[in-house]
């Protein structure tokens, strides 16, 4: 019998012929790695992130839990989708959408040469929502927590 690694095309698998816990690892890994490409399209189809469509647009203040003394960050919004890169706003980033459930959405992106970040928001309401994200921005890392909510309309300056 010959050792190695042999493809089974029929039961679509890799086998490790020959002995040893060292070759059966090592089979298992190729395996496991054969068997990504499966859940591929899977992972292609991003999630809707609904729940952040259904946040109020508007004027939103950011309030970092335990920074009383800190003035709000206040931006303008249109869209729930734009809480997710706070510290890497104008930023064109690539996204994965790592949870998308009705009242709460994680987002790992990646934003080449300037960082990266991991978003979780949990809505308390339209016009209310928790906001935790970390990462690096710039060189440097972050890590919040802040309370977000809607104070009125947006006012355009000339």
């Amino acid at each position: 019998m010959q050792r190695g690694l042999a493809v089974d095309r029929k039961a679509s698998a890799i086998v490790w012929r020959g002995a040893g816990r060292r070759a059966w690892l090592v089979a298992a890994a190729l395996a496991c790695i054969g068997a990504a490409p499966a859940a591929a399209p899977a992972a292609a189809q991003a999630p809707g992130l609904a729940m952040l469509d259904r946040l109020e647009s508007g004027r939103w203040e950011l309030r970092e839990h335990g920074q009383s003394s800190r003035a709000p960050e206040t931006l303008c919004i249109s869209s729930g989708r734009r809480l997710i890169q706070l510290r890497h706003q104008a930023v064109t980033c690539e996204s994965y959408v790592v949870d998308d459930g009705p009242l709460d959405v994680t987002v790992q992106y990646t934003c080449r040469g300037r960082g990266y970040g991991r978003t979780h928001i949990r809505r308390e309401s339209s016009r209310l929502v928790q906001v935790e994200s970390q990462g690096i921005a710039d060189g440097f890392p972050f890590d919040f927590a802040a309370e977000g909510r809607r104070v009125g309309d947006c006012t355009s300056t000339p």
